[in-house]
């Protein structure tokens, strides 16, 4: 027999594809009505560079429950800045949904909204930070050997090239290592991280950023009471368009992964069992949580949002790092090079975005669900595929 959570997730299917923005001072405002909206109270963190438009920039979180509350749901968007348009549009639009706010609150859950984890990129249209680091690589033990990455530096000739748009060689270069090593092995290469140049692509830093170290006093203030946290973080631009792999974070334990699948279907996907499209990545966010809170069971998804081909997001990060290395280009080159990079991770379409939405509430229905109860039998889940509605 269906519960109530279940039943809001098949409310009707129109949906307010005004939770989404043009613009990251446009998302924050409406995450910070929102939430007030919903009485809860809001803590800004501030960023100390401004915004593209000289806004203020600022990792805002809203809290609903309880700071004792046994169960945490958190839902965070904007890790990798240009992407926070898609996780933006899904917090405001829970925020927004009476409903499901009534829902957690008797349920007994807090619920943390993490928006823009990444506030710089989110203005600028960057998908890394204002160091260049890619936020989703930093949280590593900066007092340790940092992992080499000897594959990036054998493409990264052919990554960034000298003109933009690249030549033909450079990208027939790439394809020709994917030919002969395997798409992921270039992927791999790519995504994985590096910290041998500072101007290149998915650099993973050499310290920990402000949003590393931001993100570490949230915690600190939020997640150290709970005793299980299940997390959704919101990324786009890898898989087809439309649609949200959940891809497993966490503890590479065989129990561990089962439970990610009783919570959210056999079709979770895990970057270190090669069924993602996602390649596996050093440094991620949920291994800095599971240091963090080392007293809570961690229960962490990606949602990753298909966008574009992934040739076409690759070409748009090549770009994008072209203009980071050559300021001095002409504005029109630079905003053309900006909306295709946007273009690459926010597909600015109705359908687009109710798939976004529909595949989103479901995923956290059934992160609420779990954390409802202690054990979930199959019996009270909606699916065993959490995108089956």
């Amino acid at each position: 027999m269906p519960t109530e959570l279940q039943a809001l997730s098949y409310k009707g299917l129109q949906m307010d594809h005004s939770s989404f923005s043009q613009t990251y001072a446009e998302a924050r405002q409406k995450f910070l009505d929102a939430g007030t909206a919903a009485g809860l109270v809001i803590e800004s963190h501030v960023h100390p560079l401004k915004g593209q438009k000289g806004e203020e920039l600022a990792l805002d979180v809203a809290r609903l429950g309880a700071p004792d509350a046994t169960n945490l749901l958190v839902l965070s968007s904007g890790c990798h800045g240009a992407e926070g348009f898609c996780g933006s549009g899904l917090q405001i639009d829970r925020l927004r949904d009476a409903a499901w706010i009534e829902h957690c609150r008797r349920e007994g859950l807090a619920v943390l909204f993490l928006h823009a984890l990444n506030p710089y990129g989110f203005s600028w249209l960057r998908r890394v930070n204002e160091d260049n680091v890619d936020l989703n690589r930093n949280f590593l033990d900066f007092t340790q050997p940092l992992p080499d990455n000897p594959d990036y530096r054998a493409v990264e000739n052919l990554l960034l090239p000298k003109h933009q748009p690249p030549t033909l060689a450079s990208t027939l270069g790439l394809v020709g290592y994917a030919l002969r090593n395997g798409r992921m092995a270039l992927q791999g290469a790519i995504s994985r991280g590096q910290h041998s140049d500072p101007s290149g692509l998915f650099f993973a830093g050499t310290a920990p950023v402000w949003s590393n170290l931001t993100l570490r006093h949230v915690l600190l203030q939020h997640a150290q009471l709970c005793r299980r946290i299940g997390w959704i973080d919101v990324h786009s631009g890898l898989g087809p368009t439309g649609v949200g792999e959940c891809i497993y974070k966490g503890r590479q334990q065989p129990a561990d992964i089962a439970r990610a699948r009783e919570w959210w279907g056999e079709h979770i996907t895990n970057s270190a069992e090669g069924n993602s499209v996602s390649a596996k990545l050093n440094g991620t966010i949920d291994l800095m949580v599971m240091e963090s809170c080392p007293q809570a069971q961690y229960n962490g998804l990606t949602l990753e949002y298909g966008t574009l081909p992934g040739l076409k997001v690759l070409n748009a990060l090549r770009a994008d790092h072209w203009l980071y290395r050559n300021p001095q280009v002409s504005g029109r080159q630079r905003q053309r090079i900006k909306r295709q990079l946007r273009d690459a991770f926010y597909v600015d379409t109705d359908s687009w975005k109710h798939q976004v939405l529909q595949q989103g509430r479901q995923v956290l229905n059934l992160t609420a669900l779990n954390l409802s109860t202690e054990y979930a039998p199959y019996d009270v889940m909606p699916s065993k595929n959490c995108f089956d509605v």
